[in-house]
């Protein structure tokens, strides 16, 4: 229930700034060409907040449903308009001045797209890097030999440093050829290989970071999965000595 309360707010929030930037455009563009705004209105129906401000008395509301908004030109075919505004109606301004009007809000949506883009780009989106969590027993990944902590740093040939890119990456192995190879790398620097294939065979391989004096061995043993799939991981593990096969 929480989590759709908090989509629903974050929809309104979403649409509201979209609809502000929109409408804004439209009603910064049309003062900018001279025209009269009544009013600027961020939802439709009942106004739940306003406020009057600025020389031409223009109305700022908040109203109660947040699926749109709209300006509010002054405009004879609405009503009367006292001689001194006259020039100033949305009917009187110059066409290209209207047609600006008009484009005005897709526009600056557009724009708000390229800036928003621009600062995540920036910035940059936060990620989960792809270490293994809890191995459940009996499952594919503990047949595998899969552990907790380690890293999978890559799918087949293609690195993976988020859980996105490595979900899209097994996905593209699994559809293309069934054959998925997980390249995992645990705390002490050593990496491993498990072949997972959606056929009737696998095979592991192993290849150790030699670079430090601590090192760890491990070695391949078959395993089915219910499924009839064999994996095949490495088992055992010794350490401080050298990497043997």
């Amino acid at each position: 229930m929480s989590g759709a309360l908090t989509n629903l707010v974050a929809f309104i929030v979403a649409i509201s700034i979209l609809v502000a930037v929109h409408e804004f455009g439209h009603y910064i563009v049309g003062r900018w060409c001279g025209m009269k705004v009544l009013r600027f209105s961020i939802g439709f129906g009942k106004p739940l907040w306003t406020k009057v401000a600025g020389a031409d008395r223009t109305e700022y509301c908040i109203s109660s449903i947040p699926l749109g908004g709209y300006v509010k030109f002054l405009d004879e075919r609405e009503g009367p308009v006292d001689e001194a505004d006259r020039g100033r109606a949305f009917n009187h301004r110059p066409i290209p001045a209207r047609i600006a009007v008009l484009l005005a809000g897709p526009a600056f949506n557009f724009l708000f797209a390229l800036v928003a883009y621009w600062v995540l780009s920036v910035q940059g989106i936060p990620t989960l890097r792809p270490v293994i969590g809890a191995v459940t027993p009996d499952s594919y990944a503990a047949a595998a030999g899969l552990q907790q902590d380690e890293l999978l740093v890559a799918v087949g040939d293609q690195p993976v440093s988020d859980w996105s890119t490595a979900v899209l990456s097994i996905l593209d192995e699994m559809v293309s050829t069934g054959e998925v190879p997980l390249v995992v790398q645990d705390i002490l620097g050593m990496s491993a290989t498990s072949i997972f294939w959606s056929g009737t065979i696998a095979r592991g391989s192993r290849s150790p970071d030699c670079c430090s004096t601590v090192s760890a061995s491990r070695w391949a043993s078959h395993s089915r999965s219910p499924n009839g799939s064999v994996l095949i991981r490495r088992r055992n593990r010794q350490a401080f000595g050298p990497a043997t096969e």
